[in-house]
């Protein structure tokens, strides 16, 4: 009989177990693909602040993937060597008056590519392999660049020579390689530039889109961040129509390169991100022991957030709360990432799919699902084919 009940008893815990797990199992979000789009593998940038470099080449390989059906790998390490000399002289001209820093735009790869030109991969040394990494790790590369570009900037001598040039050329070549003049892919000569206009892209298709009201709309203005130092104009779009876009863009087969800010507490390192509506959260920790939301320490908050899942209450964004937390430094410039298709959970909520620099990480990879509310109220600016772009908008846009 003890055997009987012991056994019973064994039973009932397991099924309370089971229904427990169950329960805590519910609020995980389970996807249902609705238009992928094919793109490239997944990269690492390890420790880079180069995510605007390997999500907008990324965005290029997608492009010419949908273009030609051909997959590339292109070179990083070309682009980086390019722009930090580009912007290392921007720094020397405006005598240190302006930010030198690991970071910068998808226009950044845009303008190496129409004046440069790109190599594959292959073409340059391996990310990190000249100091001994197997991945770019760029904390001695611009512990040694700073100060170079700072102490010439701020150089009190009435004219500087241009020998400062090829120091600096010295140090990017030391860490990154040399950008190749000539090489061989696939059997065929190129250079930089022939490769680049064997591609088969239109470079001249590319838009940026962003969506504030410090501007007037259908108008291009300069983004005012600080990594967008080339300062390149970008289409002003209400919110709206700043959504649409992306959605008829992966309806059509096109992906596109965000940038944002993923610094919110909605985006988890596990591969989702939600516009979290700090209020209900709150409110839906009522009666409970612990500390409300806003109490909450991070890993709290992390914590809770991974319990409620989708159910995660989110915001709903408007125009003007973009622009007020764009004035008072809240959405900022965080990181570069490729959206490229769109899925739903089992609540019938639909997020996109985007294409993380982070290698394989994360619950789904190296794939983060993004809600459409959380793109909404967290998108700096993106860069998309024009073509992609709905008649009607482009019509407004006057292309």
């Amino acid at each position: 009989m003890k055997k009987i009940l012991a056994l019973a008893l064994t039973a009932l815990i397991a099924t309370g177990a089971m229904a427990q797990e169950k329960k805590e199992n519910n609020n995980k979000p389970v996807f249902t693909t609705v238009k992928e789009i094919p793109i490239t593998s997944i990269k690492n940038q390890n420790r880079s602040g180069t995510c605007w470099n390997y999500s907008t080449l990324s965005y290029f390989e997608a492009e010419i993937l949908k273009k030609t059906g051909k997959t590339y790998d292109l070179c990083e390490a070309y682009v980086c060597n390019k722009t930090y000399m580009d912007r290392a002289v921007q720094v020397v001209r405006l005598h240190g008056d302006c930010q030198f820093s690991q970071g910068g735009a998808a226009y950044d790869v845009l303008y190496a590519l129409q004046n440069y030109g790109i190599c594959p991969e292959t073409a340059m040394p391996a990310p990190g392999s000249l100091y001994g990494d197997t991945l770019f790790n760029f904390n001695e590369f611009f512990s040694v660049l700073n100060p170079y570009v700072e102490a010439v900037a701020r150089n009190k001598a009435k004219k500087i020579s241009s020998q400062w040039k090829v120091g600096f050329q010295g140090i990017l070549d030391a860490y990154l390689g040399k950008c190749p003049e000539e090489f061989t892919y696939e059997g065929k000569n190129y250079n930089p530039k022939s490769f680049a206009a064997s591609l088969g892209l239109n470079l001249d298709d590319y838009v940026t889109i962003t969506s504030y009201t410090h501007h007037p709309f259908y108008t291009k203005f300069a983004v005012e961040v600080q990594d967008n130092w080339r300062n390149p104009l970008s289409w002003n779009l209400p919110m709206d129509e700043m959504m649409r876009i992306i959605d008829n863009a992966i309806a059509q087969g096109y992906t596109v390169a965000w940038g944002g800010d993923v610094s919110e507490e909605g985006f988890t390192r596990q591969g989702l991100a939600y516009a979290i509506d700090n209020k209900a959260a709150e409110n839906s920790l009522a009666g409970s022991d612990m500390a409300k939301w806003l109490k909450l320490t991070p890993a709290a908050k992390k914590s809770q957030i991974d319990a409620m899942g989708c159910t995660v209450p989110e915001i709903t964004p408007t125009q003007e709360m973009r622009q007020e937390r764009f004035d008072n430094w809240e959405l900022t410039d965080d990181h570069g990432m490729l959206i490229y298709g769109i899925a739903k959970d089992q609540n019938g909520k639909e997020y996109y799919m985007v294409k993380n620099s982070w290698g394989p990480s994360g619950e789904y990879k190296g794939v983060w699902y993004m809600t459409k509310a959380f793109i909404a109220a967290n998108t700096m600016d993106y860069m998309v084919n024009k073509n992609a772009i709905p008649k009607d908008i482009r019509k407004k846009m006057g292309i």
